[in-house]
């Protein structure tokens, strides 16, 4: 599995409620061995977390179920990192 970093910024219609369901789907991912880490920036711009994924398209697809994606409370940008 390669690591992918998954840049959450949030957009300017960023919803709060949008966060406990976020916070419900990383743990998810932690629980499957699928997540390496994850957290807040400080400033509140939004956060990043690490996924563990075969290939970018796969990283990708599974970011894009992240509740602040489908609500459209944060711009995702996913990188293969190489740490």
């Amino acid at each position: 599995m390669k690591q992918y970093l998954v840049l959450a910024m949030r957009e300017p219609a960023f919803d709060a409620a949008v966060i406990e369901p976020h916070r419900e789907f990383v743990a998810a991912l932690r629980a499957q061995g699928r997540l390496e880490r994850s957290g807040a920036f400080s400033d509140k711009s939004g956060g990043a977390y690490v996924l563990l994924a075969p290939d970018l398209a796969a990283a990708t697809a599974l970011a894009h179920t992240d509740p602040l994606h489908l609500a459209g409370a944060s711009r995702l940008t996913i990188y293969e990192w190489l740490v």
